[in-house]
Order: structure tokens, then C-alpha cells, then sequence
């Protein structure tokens, strides 16, 4: 059985950086990614079009409905990045398993120690996976605050000295968007990583078909973890955005 690790582990360095098993499969997820992008934008235009096109966009029209609900008339604007968020990680999600990841396992070195870790990890099961995610949602919740409402207009929600109620409640604004942060990092870190531990441990004790069940519900929370993650941004997003009352 392989060590658990909640770190990623480093598979080797190239010019000095360090490539962690989830990186590989990141990169692996994000070639994926862009090789759908490119094949639904070219299904777009042809007079013939994929069984994959209509399934595909049949989910992006069911979200592009969910985004609406919450955004309105903003949606077309937002709904690029939103979408991407939430495709990104399910197929991130996703990918942490797939036959072979977590399962094939190399030899490392480490502080004079040889381990056995899984040469492929699921990116969200990577806190700094997530943390960039986080990072990138509520820097984007702040940048359109600001341009749809100016600088002055969106400070004016968080520095309010008309009296001592608002401006205390204006400084625990200012903590609720550190707390967005954490928030967002450690929802989807904590459910996909707590799912990987239990399938491993599941298929290492009893290794036939006793994981099947767990993979259907890892199938599942896959979806809704992305679902949260890109709801949750959609609902701070149409907050910042948002005049002040």
C-alpha cells in the first residue's frame, strides 16, 4: 500500500523545479482540455456535428440556466470563465480516478528514505491545486467589483465611517473576502482528498468489487464539488457587482 501523503510528492526536477505527481496529471487534464475546446469549437461550425457535441453542450446549456438564475443578464459575460471553472475541475476530479492514478507506484528518495508514491495524483487532491483555484475566484470577484462600480464605489462597501455599526460591519466584510480564500481551498481540498484516502484504502483491503459503490459516489461528488466551487463564485461574483444599499 502506498504512503498516504497529503503533500504532493516530487517526481523529479527539471531546471530546478520541482515536478509533482499532481503537475503530471494536471498537465495531462489540461492537454484533455484543450484538445476538447478545440474539437467542440470545430463541431460549432460543421453541418455534421459528434454525438460529443450534443452531449457536451447539452451540459454547458444546463449551467449557462444555473449561472442565469444568479447573474441575469451578466451571464454571457461571466459564463466563460465560470464554465471553465467548473469544467476544469471535474475533469480534475475526475482524472484523480482513473485506472492507474494513485495505483502505479515509483520510487523516490527523500531526506535518505525510499518511498513508493503513486507517479499520478489528482490535482484537487493537491492543496496548492486548489489554493490557486481559490486565488483566481476571489481575484476575479474584486477585479469586476471594481469595474462595474469604480474603486470608490466598491471601497465604499468595506470602508463605511457614516457610523460605528456600518464600519464595523464593513471590517468583517474585509475578513469574509480573506476568508473566501480558505473557504474555497479547503471545501475542495478536504472532499476530494478524504475521497482518494478511502478508495485507496477500500481497494488495498478489499480489493474486488467492494470499491465499485465508492467510485460511483466519488463519480458524484466530483460533479457537485464543481458545481459548489463555480455556484459559489457565481454568487460572490453577482454580490461584488452588485451596487451598495
Amino acid at each position: 500500500m502506498p504512503e498516504i501523503s497529503i503533500k504532493a510528492e516530487s517526481i523529479f526536477e527539471l531546471f530546478g523545479f520541482h515536478i509533482t505527481n499532481s503537475l503530471i496529471l494536471s498537465l495531462i487534464v489540461f492537454l484533455l482540455f484543450i484538445i476538447i475546446a478545440f474539437v467542440y469549437t470545430k463541431d460549432i461550425t460543421a453541418s455534421n456535428k459528434s454525438g460529443f457535441f450534443y452531449i457536451f453542450n447539452a451540459m454547458l446549456q444546463t449551467i449557462y440556466g444555473l449561472f442565469e438564475s444568479i447573474l441575469g443578464s451578466n451571464t454571457k459575460l461571466f459564463f466563460p470563465v465560470l464554465s471553465s471553472f467548473f469544467v476544469w475541475i471535474l475533469f480534475q476530479n475526475w482524472a484523480g480516478l482513473l485506472p492507474g492514478v494513485g495505483s502505479i507506484l515509483v520510487k523516490i528518495e527523500e531526506h535518505g528514505r525510499i518511498l513508493h508514491v503513486p507517479l499520478l495524483r489528482g490535482n484537487n487532491a493537491d492543496i496548492n491545486g486548489t489554493l490557486a483555484l481559490a486565488l483566481i475566484s476571489v481575484i476575479m470577484i474584486q477585479v469586476f467589483g471594481i469595474k462595474f462600480l469604480g474603486l470608490s464605489g466598491y471601497l465604499s462597501k468595506f470602508f463605511n465611517f457614516s457610523n460605528p455599526i456600518n464600519f464595523f460591519v464593513g471590517f468583517l466584510d474585509i475578513l469574509s473576502e480573506f476568508s473566501k480564500i480558505l473557504s474555497f481551498t479547503f471545501r475542495l481540498f478536504g472532499n476530494i482528498f478524504a475521497g482518494e484516502v478511502l478508495m485507496t484504502i477500500i481497494a488495498f483491503l478489499i480489493p474486488f468489487l467492494a470499491p465499485f459503490p465508492f467510485l460511483i459516489l466519488e463519480i458524484f461528488v466530483g460533479v457537485v464539488q464543481a458545481l459548489v466551487f463555480s455556484l459559489l463564485t457565481t454568487v460572490f461574483l453577482s454580490m461584488a457587482i452588485a451596487k451598495h444599499h
